[in-house]
This record gives C-alpha cells, structure tokens and sequence, in this order.
C-alpha cells in the first residue's frame, strides 16, 4: 500500500469515528429514506396543500345541543324541594342561627340540645365537645341568603354583627338540615 493511499485510510477511518463523522451518516441515512420515500408515493397534487386533512371540521356532537360542561354560561335555575310541612332552608338556616348564637351564656348540654334538632348527624357528631363561648359574634345584622345549588342542597350566607355565617343545608328527603358551619370574620 502507498503511503498516500494509507493516510486516506487513516483520514476517513478517523473522520468516520469521530462525532462529526457518525452525524454525517446520520444524515445520509435520513435523507436516503425521504428520497426513497418520495420516490415510491408518486407525484403531490400541489391543489391538496400540506395535507389531505378534511376541509370542515370533524363534529360528534350536535352544536346546536347546548353546553354541557362543567361550567357552562348560564347556570341552570333551581329552587329546593321542602317536604309539606317543613320548614324552608331559610327558615332552617334563621332558626340554626339564633340557637347558634345562644351559645355564649349557656351550657354546653343546653347549647347542643337547642342544635341537635336542626342538624344533620355528621354536624352534631362534628360538634361535640364545642365551647359555646367560642362562638364570635353575639346578633344577625340582615336576612339570610340563599345560593341553591341543587334541589337537595344550598348554602345560605347570615350577616351577622362581626362577620357572616355560612352555613351549608341538605334536605335528601326534603327536611333541611344543616351539614356545615363556617364564619368569616369581616
């Protein structure tokens, strides 16, 4: 072998194992499949554009149906369901509030006993064992607020002389009770 014919060896050898070299191949490898490619699929119809994408857009649900998410525009109205006879969440959540608000002065049994009948067992298992001196405020300061949000549930909101009471009402059998208490200090 002629020593110029081994330096190109040597130069190519060299070249093909560095990373510039392996990327090279890379390269050639690529580009052979595409031109193969193109090759076999024949010639592009340049009226098609990029691709032979439908031209309207693929729908399975009618849109004239409404919205049907989560949060839709406009939520539905819906008034609670009270049993003949009983009280309506409002009065429930007044009624919760005044004995709710007793709690300072009295005793404890006195206190859960005035509860019990407007609470629904989780909340009187939940409030066992409450202070009724840790009451916060001492009177309502306006009407109670509804915000129903099914016919089985709604949240009413007291203003009372230093904050508000939120109270959280179920009726799963159209008797309203109350199933949460909250306060926020204003």
């Amino acid at each position: 072998m002629t020593p110029v014919r081994r330096a190109l060896e040597f130069l190519v050898t060299r070249v093909l194992r560095s990373r510039l070299g392996i990327a090279l191949v890379i390269a050639v490898l690529v580009f052979g499949v595409i031109g193969a490619a193109r090759l076999v699929s024949g010639p592009v119809d340049a009226t098609t554009g990029l691709s032979t994408r439908p031209t309207q857009p693929i729908s399975t649900v009618d849109p004239h149906a409404g919205d049907d998410g989560v949060l839709s525009s406009a939520p539905a109205a819906v008034s609670p369901k009270t049993r003949a006879g009983e009280a309506t969440p409002e009065q429930t959540a007044s009624r919760f509030t005044t004995a709710w608000l007793t709690g300072p002065g009295s005793s404890g049994d006195a206190w859960q006993a005035r509860l019990r009948p407007l609470s629904t067992p989780a909340l009187i298992e939940k409030m066992t064992g409450a202070d009724p001196e840790s009451v916060p405020a001492r009177r309502t300061a306006g009407a109670v607020t509804l915000r129903p949000r099914t016919e089985s549930f709604v949240e009413a909101l007291v203003p009372l002389d230093n904050g508000r009471l939120r109270l959280e009402l179920v009726a799963p059998d159209g008797r309203w009770l109350v199933d949460a208490v909250d306060w926020e200090r204003q």
